[in-house]
Formats: structure tokens, C-alpha cells, sequence
């Protein structure tokens, strides 16, 4: 079984120099790492290594992990065509034993398993909130209810429970691009990530994609990653907070994807409910460029926007003036 990684950075040398040899300690055939455009010092140590499995891919510019992603599978199905390719973020790395666990689960999953999601947890210990997979509420009834009856994600969150290492594989829809393992056939029915969505959500709209092709996607507990994130807080308030720009700018096309046409308004007021609720986390004074971010985000997603949008940088910036970002980013929206 032919398996390879891609991993995807900019500008976290500190991070990279430890989660490469981690990776490179592990039975893995061959290491894609995408650099996007660093400019810290991460070309010259990516130089320095040795190891023949490790090919660089540096971009000319940052395009975000979801543009990472698609840079790296899109290398590795031209030049590798793997059996399984595994994606993963510069500062999460596979615990000792963690791929050959994979590869003595995969014989006895479906045939049309289209992705593997890895258990993965903080330094610490504690489970990763932001790489807990999940379902789709809105193709069960029964979890819609629990959603909304609880008010939390546990209604479309796997439990802690199903952590437990012993534990059976769980069927899911969706997981994040951490320990994330897509299969050839899952490759060729679901295509690349869609890398004009810069960061978020690329990896939740893959799933979809892979479940609406007819793939299943396994959550396998035995395969156990650690993510050492700092991104958010414990209130999930992003950090840096333009980040919440991208959040609802792709918000808006996971809702649509998810829902359908028919249920999409209902449930992209949800996810709005939702963004607002979280800003009142922020400190007072972030509140207003907070608010302008997500609706901007909200705009631009319905309009189908998609690339990095250098002005909510510029806005979220100390000293940003907190205005909402003019109309002229990245990429403009199909059929424009």
C-alpha cells in the first residue's frame, strides 16, 4: 500500500522543524511539503533535508492551506498516484504508531471508503474541539433536533466515547484536514479541495463531496494525531481575528452544500445565529471589527467570492481602520 503526505506551511519554521521529522520517523513512502511562499527561513532548512521521501513544492504566493492542498494532491496524483495520501497542517504530527495503526485498519474498512479521520488531540492531552469530526444534522432529523434542542455542536459531534482507542470505526461526513487520509478511489470521485477558499471549511466541503459521491468516510480512534493549535481560544474566537472573514465567507457555502437549496436559508441563519454568539466572546473593543468581518465574510460567501482577501487583513491589523472591505478581492464569483 502506497501511502504519502502533504503538508502545507507558511511562515512556522518553528512549528515545521518539528512536525517533519515526526512525520519522516513514521512509514510513510513519500512527504510533500507545500511552502507557501515563506518567507522566515523555512526554503533553506526544507534544503537541508536528506531525507530522499521529502519533495518541496514552494508556491509564488501564500494561497492558504486550502490552495496548499490542492497544490500538494494534484503533484502527488500526477507524479505518485498513492493508494492514500494524508493531509495535514505544519503544526500536527502522528503519534508513534499512528500510521501503521492506519494501515492495519484499512483492510477491514468498506471498499468504498473514500477517507480515513485520524483521533486527534492538543498537546495537552485533551481532545481537539476544532478536529472533532462530525455529521451532516441536516441529512438526519433526529440529530437537526438534538442540535437545536441542545443549542452546542453535540448534536453533530461524535462523542468522547468514541475516542477510545479499543474502539470501533464510526461512520461520519465530515472531518478536518488534520490526520485526514483520502483514498484513490476517494480522489477520483471527489476531485482536489477547492483551493480558491484560502482557509476553513476547505476540508468540511470535501467531505461533503466525497459523501455525495457514494464514499463512505471512517473516523478510526486507533489512528491518534496531536495538533498543537493556538489559532483559537477556548471561547472559539479566532485568532488572529480576520480570521472570522473566512469562517462565514465559507460558512456560507458549506450551509449550501450541506442543506440544499431548499433548507439553505434556514440553516445559513443558523450558522449567522451561531458567528454572532461567538463574538460576544471577543474583548469590547474587538466586538465592532468583529462584526464587520463576519458580515463582510457573509457577503462575499453569498456573492461566491473566493481567494485571499487582503483588505480584512489590513482592517484586522492594529491600527485598521474597521471599515468593511470593498468588493475587489482574490477571485471573483463563477460566471462573473
Amino acid at each position: 500500500m502506497r501511502l504519502a503526505a502533504v503538508v502545507v506551511t507558511h511562515n512556522r519554521l518553528d512549528r515545521l522543524r518539528a512536525t517533519l521529522p515526526g512525520l519522516l520517523a513514521e512509514p510513510v513512502g513519500r512527504v510533500v511539503v507545500v511552502d507557501n511562499a515563506s518567507d522566515d527561513g523555512t526554503a533553506d532548512w526544507l534544503a537541508t533535508c536528506a531525507d530522499a521521501r521529502c519533495r518541496v513544492l514552494r508556491l509564488p504566493g501564500n494561497l492558504g492551506g486550502a490552495g496548499g492542498f490542492e497544490a500538494g494532491m494534484r503533484l502527488l496524483a500526477e507524479e505518485e498516484d498513492p493508494d492514500w495520501t494524508l493531509l495535514l497542517d505544519d503544526d500536527a504530527w502522528p503519534e508513534p504508531g499512528a500510521i501503521a495503526a492506519f494501515l492495519a485498519a484499512v483492510p477491514a474498512l468498506p471498499p468504498d471508503t473514500g477517507a480515513v479521520a485520524a483521533a486527534v488531540f492538543l498537546p495537552s492531552g485533551r481532545i481537539a474541539e476544532m478536529n472533532r469530526p462530525g455529521f451532516n444534522p441536516f441529512w438526519y432529523p433526529r440529530r437537526i433536533w438534538a442540535t437545536l434542542w441542545r443549542g452546542n455542536r453535540a448534536g453533530f459531534k461524535i462523542a468522547d466515547a468514541a475516542y477510545a482507542p479499543s474502539g470501533p470505526p464510526v461512520e461520519i461526513d465530515n472531518a478536518s484536514f488534520v490526520g485526514y487520509f483520502v483514498s484513490r478511489s476517494g480522489r477520483a470521485a471527489a476531485g482536489l479541495p477547492e483551493g480558491g477558499l484560502f482557509i476553513y471549511g476547505d476540508d468540511v466541503l470535501y467531505s461533503l463531496r466525497l459523501r455525495r459521491a457514494g464514499q463512505r468516510i471512517s473516523f478510526v480512534p486507533a489512528v491518534r494525531f496531536v495538533h498543537d493549535c493556538a489559532t483559537m481560544d477556548g471561547a472559539f474566537v479566532y485568532r488572529p481575528l480576520w480570521k472570522i472573514y473566512y469562517h462565514a465567507r465559507n460558512g456560507v457555502a458549506i450551509a449550501r452544500v450541506a442543506a440544499g437549496s431548499l433548507v439553505f436559508p434556514f440553516a445559513l441563519a443558523w450558522y449567522v445565529a451561531i458567528w454572532i454568539r461567538r463574538g460576544r466572546h471577543c474583548r469590547p473593543e474587538e466586538r465592532p471589527v468583529y462584526r464587520r468581518l463576519m458580515w463582510a465574510g457573509v457577503r462575499d460567501g453569498l456573492l461566491g467570492r473566493r481567494g485571499r482577501n487582503a483588505a480584512v487583513h489590513r482592517i484586522a491589523a492594529p491600527g485598521g481602520h474597521g471599515t468593511a472591505p470593498p468588493g475587489g478581492h482574490g477571485t471573483a464569483p463563477p460566471g462573473a
